[in-house]
């Protein structure tokens, strides 16, 4: 493991070292457990793992067929979640996901309202395809991502926690489809792309889940050692040169601090919320990996998930035939 932050005491060093030890070990079993019923998707796995070691919610761009669904009820089960699904569509109201109030009569005759809760009320809410849902609706979810709590008829109910959605987008059928707001994008804390398995993994899937044997996951923890890690997370140091490099990445992305030769092809860029989710989720990752403090590596991983849906490109990219992707790579190769 890499070395701790010198300004910490010897006391609060010796309890972040033990704890992150028990930590690497759990989160190597987690993983374990997921690869037995995932493969292919090392990638997918560890962002959705990193995204909910650092508290976030992740939105899933990806092809119908490529086991999201399956990744977030292993998820659900491995880390001893409490899950639930909903599928959007464009009729979906606010009350079929937060919930709503009904007039309920006792025995005695005696009436009075009671609130019914929707599927909003769980540890890990898998939202599909989000975007086939009305404005109204996705912003009734995304108010409760950022928020934690729901308001109905002026009373607050609180959402269990851990909290944490992973949603899911087409990304080549729109027909039909409402895309989500910049606004409402910057929540998701990181975007995960789900792309095709290769070869091997494709035949590992073939002969896995086709018989009559499928494998299915177990639990590795339970929800309240989950939040242990999450705090965990946050106590991790982060060194100057990562920082730095943070700041130098995010910022460079933004109209008017970009270099010459991209200022042209930059629209509008990440804000501050950027930064904060770089810095949570380097810790996370080193920390997936093993290691005490997270290095510039980590921010490089991590640049194009936690940037590209931060980020428009103007007329002038499109017409260059320039993508996100493209601007982040120059980017990253210029950190440090």
């Amino acid at each position: 493991m890499s070395a701790i932050d010198p300004s910490m005491s010897s006391t609060d060093e010796k309890e972040v070292i033990a704890m992150a030890e028990k930590a690497v070990s759990d989160l190597r079993q987690i993983r374990d457990n997921v690869g037995t019923v995932i493969f292919g998707q090392e990638d997918v796995v560890s962002n959705v793992l990193v995204t909910i070691l650092s508290g976030g919610h992740a939105l899933l761009v990806g092809l119908p067929g490529l086991a999201k669904t399956k990744l977030v009820e292993t998820l659900g089960t491995v880390l001893g979640l409490d899950e639930s699904r909903i599928q959007f569509t464009p009729d979906l109201m606010p009350s079929d996901i937060l919930g709503s109030e009904i007039l309920h009569q006792d025995a005695d005759g005696k009436r009075s309202f009671q609130f019914l809760k929707g599927p909003v009320f769980a540890q890990l809410l898998m939202a599909d395809e989000i975007n086939r849902a009305s404005p109204r609706t996705q912003a009734a979810l995304l108010q409760a991502m950022q928020e934690y709590h729901v308001t109905i008829a002026g009373k607050r109910y609180d959402l269990p926690a851990p909290f944490h959605v992973l949603a899911t987008q087409n990304p080549l059928e729109q027909e039909g489809t409402y895309p989500l707001p910049e606004a409402q994008l910057d929540r998701f804390l990181m975007q995960v792309d789900v792309l095709y398995p290769d070869l091997e993994s494709e035949r590992r899937i073939l002969f896995e889940t086709t018989g009559t044997n499928e494998q299915s996951a177990s639990q590795a923890v339970k929800a309240g050692r989950l939040r242990e890690m999450q705090t965990l997370v946050r106590r991790l140091p982060v060194g100057k040169s990562v920082v730095d490099a943070i700041l130098e990445l995010v910022r460079s992305a933004r109209p008017g601090t970009t270099a010459d030769d991209l200022s042209e092809f930059i629209s509008w860029g990440p804000g501050p919320r950027a930064s904060q989710s770089l810095m949570l989720t380097v810790r996370a990752r080193a920390l997936l990996d093993g290691r005490l403090a997270p290095s510039v590596d980590d921010v490089i991983a991590l640049a194009e998930p936690v940037l590209q849906h931060r980020m428009q490109l103007s007329f002038a990219a499109r017409a260059e035939n320039m993508t996100v992707r493209d601007v982040i790579s120059t980017l990253k190769g210029r950190i440090g």
